[in-house]
């Protein structure tokens, strides 16, 4: 289960302690993965909307080289990845400091990749993706103008570690509407 909680509807004084001198919940910091194809861009802007959080797009912060070697074809190296996932840890640290929360949407693929994002928001909430080959195919077959060809499908789940109980993922089903896979978010967020 995922253990971020619930802005606190309070009013705070200066010091963030609340008028009945209870200190209020961080905002959730979430971070939507999984392989290309199943749904972690709208899945996330619906959970922002919903929740009133920013979005942050995982996308947006590759390098020009890398959407190139991605559109070519080429899967990305964990050496390609690196920089990246320390700018997305950055910007979910800031969030986090800001009290703001976010809501990311990022591949997160590996352990290791999630663990550096969590260095930047340790109490970040990772909400998993997950569908058969056969639907992910079909959604990237559908989808135009992403630089992410279907072909790199069968590298990304080569690479896909599944997140352990230890990390506190939310797994939801993709043959679930963005609604149902919003409204089973906020019930784990409680």
């Amino acid at each position: 289960m995922c253990r971020v909680g619930r802005q606190a509807k309070l009013g705070t004084s200066r010091e963030g302690v609340s008028e009945l001198g209870v200190t209020p919940r961080p905002r959730p910091i979430l971070v939507v993965m999984g392989v290309s194809g199943c749904g972690k861009s709208t899945v996330a802007a619906a959970l922002a909307r919903t929740l009133g959080l920013p979005m942050l797009e995982g996308d947006d912060w590759h390098t020009p080289a890398s959407v190139a070697k991605m559109a070519a074809g080429i899967p990305l190296t964990d050496a390609d990845r690196a920089g990246w996932l320390d700018q997305l840890a950055e910007q979910l640290a800031s969030h986090g400091s800001a009290g703001t929360g976010c809501v990311l949407a990022c591949s997160a693929l590996r352990r290791c990749y999630r663990d550096r994002l969590r260095s930047g928001a340790p109490a970040a909430c990772f909400v998993y993706l997950h569908g058969g080959r056969e639907l992910l195919a079909q959604r990237l077959a559908m989808r135009k103008e992403h630089y992410m060809p279907a072909s790199l499908l069968d590298s990304q789940l080569a690479t896909l570690e599944l997140p352990q109980p230890d990390e506190h993922a939310v797994c939801l089903d993709i043959i679930q509407s963005p609604p149902c896979m919003v409204a089973a978010v906020q019930r784990v967020l409680g």
